[in-house]
This record gives C-alpha cells, structure tokens and sequence, in this order.
C-alpha cells in the first residue's frame, strides 16, 4: 500500500498480522494443500465418461480439475489468493495450453488453448483499468489531496453527532468509489481515530462511527466499476461475451441504490447504537501545497473521471484506454515514481488475472468449448431464473464472507456465465444475463458479516472498539438489504 497516506501504520499492522497467523497455520495449511492437490489430480485421471457430459476432452477434464483446485485453495485459504491465481495460471500453461508438455498433447491439438491467450491475462485491458485506478490514487495522496477532499467533504456535515457518522459514511464512499476500499478504511480511520477516543467510554456511539468506516467503505465501492475487484471481473466476462456495460451506464444504475443503502445502513447504526454525546469536533490536520504537481494530479482526476464518464460517447474512446491516461501524466511529470510502482497491490492484480485464466479456459473452443459442453449436458430451462440468480447471490454472500471476495466473484462468474447461457431467453424477464453476473458483484460487496471478511472490516475491528457480535448485527443486516435491494434493482430496472 502507498507509505504516505494517513492510516499506513493501521494497514502495516494488520498486514503484519495477517504473516503472523500464517506462520501459526503453516502445518495445517501444508496439509490441505497436499488434500486439495491430490483430489485434483484424482480429478483429472477419472474417465471422462465418470463426468456425463458428452463430448469430454482430456484437456477439458484438465481444467475441470483446475477449476477444482483454484475453489478449493481459494475456499480453504491454504495459501493467498494471488499465489493459487500464480500455480493454476502456470500449471494451466504447461497441460492445457499450445505450450503444453509434449506428452500431455492430444492427437488433435484443436482444444489446446493458445498460450498467448493465457499470458495476455496479465495485460487484459481491465487489468490496466485497475492500474490506472491505483495510480490516481498514489497521485492523490503524494500531494495530500486525498486530506485536502477529506477535510471539505466533511465540513458541511457540522458537529452534531448523528450528522458527522452519517459524513464519515458518504465520504468514505464516495473516496471507496475511486479508491481501493482498504487504503480508504485505513485513511478514514486515520482521522477517525483522534474522535473516538475522545467519546465516553460507556456510550454506543464510538462503535457506531467505527463501523461507519467498513460499511461505507465496502457499499461505496460498487458506485463505479473501478470502485472494487468484483465489479471489474463481473465486467470484463460481460465484454468477453458482447454484453460490455459502460462507466457510465454502471454508475448511473449504481449510485442511486448505493445511496439509499448508505441512507439505511446510516439509520441502522443510529439505532442499534446511540450517541451519548450530542456534538463531535473532527479536526482534520495537514496542508496542502497548490505547486505544479498538484495541479497536474487534480487536472489528470478530473480529464480521467470525465473521459471515464463520457469519452466513449464522445469520441470513441475505450474506458481501460482512459486508465493510461493519469499513468502518462504522471510518469511525464515525475509524481508517478519507480518506488510508486513497487507499492501498487500487484497482488490484487495477480489474483484477478488468474480468474481470467480461468474464464479463458472454460470458452475456449466455441461450440467445443468446456462451457458449451456443461451447456448443452444440463438442462438448465428447467430451472426458474429468478431462484436461480437468488441462490447464486446467497451462495456469493456466504462464500464471500469467509473468503477473498476477489476469489469468491472469480470462482463463480465463469459458472454463472455458463448457467447463462443455458438458461437463455428465459433471463430477459429478470434482467438478463447482466443482472445474473452483477449480482454477484452486489452480493460480495455487502458481505461484511465477520473481520476476516473484507480488509476494511478487520481494519475497524483493530481499533479495540467493535466486538465481533456487534460487526455481525450489522453486517447481516445491512447485508440481506443490500441483497433485497440489489436484486429487486437488477430484475426490476435491469443493467
């Protein structure tokens, strides 16, 4: 993460955590990798025939067997994610590529998937999307901008209590929607954290700010499609089948629902924990220089966040092209350093491409593909669409709170893509096969129910001032409603 933001030391804490709790379960995490690994193996050396899809390849029993092991690795957390995207990734480059071991290439090399085609994972266009998303993001707080926007947004909200929790709510959104959630949490608690010490120890009220920042944090992020990981891998299996949807068409559809989720969550916290003080005082310390680079980082936010918005229509520019824009002012005007680059969380990105390798994998082919194949094997008219899309983004939700919600939208958007497709005509009453796969993005992003659940909740909890039981009220509400609400949204309104 970026060293010079408010909140580092809150973020280096919990990182170092995170190593330590690792080091704990190193035996047990050696264990399930060995489990996990030899269950994949017996995957991939089963008769085809054990599967009862017609038309079954050795190369596509080697990526069921893949897909097996990523969900696995991913559901258990025998090893960070990122690293399970690394091995599936190279282990896929070497049995199911056109790069394949000799010996494991079948007579007919059609099904082989291009090895390019993998590799190009790392460079896919919504990868340098989410490049360009980090790198404003450095540009913001190299020059104290973020402080600066932190200080004016907050300012119209005065000092009454309930007022100022429901300040903190929107501004952590609103920065959550362009920043990463967890850089957003750590800096907000930052300035945070001087008030809730000052509140009295036997009120509600400090648990009720605390939580502020989690809950905005995660629901702000689904404002824009750059705003977190999910969003993004919902968006690029969209525009890999032709149903892409553009930045602004997601953040018209976006912004309103996430609103009055806020609005919700805001009258939530107000309830379950009162203010025994009426007024709070935030004083935001830290100036700003208005010199050459700030005024390259607040032209460059503002011609991306415009292009972003409107430059396709306007010129036919693509939105992951309008990601280089702020990296080539930047590195042009030396705001964007090599010490810059190495702090940008390629790990998040790794994490990603691997699900896109997988997605790659699972369509390659055309009507040979793996996907057509489950497609034409299962039957999927008989199922109602709309239980369908509910179970999917209740299984999401469950999933994406025990795991990385990157992994967790990783592992089922190819599978809902293929659900999709065989239910057909049948999703246009409920919204399509759009509303099938934001859905997903929608259901992790409200998953906030434990600590471990998403990095801005394990960020509030180490301040001291939540108790698990509280995280979980909360998170299971304003959970079912981001689900209610976002559901209807989608089968009501539509993507």
């Amino acid at each position: 993460m970026f060293k010079n933001f408010p909140g580092y030391k809150v973020l280096e804490k919990l990182q170092k955590n995170k190593s330590h709790k690792r080091e704990r379960k190193f035996p047990l995490n050696v264990i399930k990798f060995i489990f996990i690994a030899v269950i994949s193996v017996v995957v991939a050396m089963l008769p085809t025939s054990a599967f009862g899809i017609d038309g079954l390849t050795d190369v596509h029993q080697r990526i069921i067997a893949l897909f097996v092991f990523a969900a696995l690795m991913w559901l258990t957390e025998a090893m960070p994610s990122w690293v399970t995207s690394m091995i599936v990734v190279t282990v896929m480059l070497l049995t199911v590529s056109t790069s394949a071991f000799n010996f494991l290439r079948p007579e007919d090399t059609s099904g082989l998937v291009p090895f390019k085609s993998i590799m190009a994972c790392f460079s896919n266009p919504t990868i340098m999307l989410f490049i360009g998303g980090f790198v404003l993001a450095i540009g913001l707080t190299k020059v104290k901008l973020d402080v600066a926007l932190a200080r004016v947004l907050l300012k119209p909200f005065g000092t009454r209590s309930e007022v100022v929790l429901l300040g903190f709510i929107l501004v952590t959104a609103i920065f959550s929607a362009f920043v990463s959630n967890t850089a957003t949490a750590a800096m907000m608690l930052a300035f945070l954290t001087p008030v809730l010490r000052s509140l009295p120890a036997d009120g509600k009220g400090r648990i009720a700010l605390a939580l502020a920042i989690p809950v905005g944090a995660n629901l702000g992020g689904m404002i824009t499609p750059i705003g977190t990981p999910p969003n993004m891998i919902a968006l690029d299996y969209l525009a890999s089948q032709g149903m892409g949807i553009s930045f602004v068409d997601w953040t018209i559809k976006m912004a309103p629902f996430v609103i009055v989720l806020l609005l919700l969550a805001w009258l939530l916290l107000r309830i379950l924990f009162p203010f025994k003080q009426k007024n709070i005082k935030i004083e935001i310390e830290g100036d700003i220089r208005w010199d050459f680079k700030t005024w390259s980082v607040v032209v460059a936010f503002a011609i991306t966040i415009f292009m972003w918005m409107f430059g396709t229509d306007l010129w036919g520019v693509d939105t992951n092209v309008v990601a280089m824009i702020p990296i080539a002012i930047f590195c042009a005007t030396g705001i964007l350093t090599r010490r810059d680059l190495e702090e940008i969380n390629w790990s998040v990105l790794w994490m990603v491409a691997g699900g896109f390798a997988l997605g790659v994998a699972l369509n390659h082919g055309g009507e040979a593909s793996l996907s057509r194949l489950i497609v034409t094997s299962v039957d999927f008219s008989a199922f109602s669409p709309i239980v369908v899309m509910i179970l999917a983004g209740l299984i999401c939700f469950g999933f994406s709170n025990f795991i990385s919600h990157s992994a967790a939208t990783s592992l089922l958007v190819p599978v809902l893509g293929v659900v999709a497709s065989g239910l057909g005509a049948a999703l246009d009453g409920v919204g399509g096969p759009q509303a099938m796969l934001v859905g997903i993005a929608i259901a992790s992003s409200v998953s906030m129910i434990l600590p471990i659940s998403t990095p801005p909740n394990a960020i509030a909890h180490s301040t001291g001032f939540i108790e698990q039981k509280d995280m979980m009220k909360v998170g299971i509400i304003v959970g079912i409603m981001g689900l209610v609400l976002g559901y209807a949204m989608l089968i009501f309104i539509g993507f």
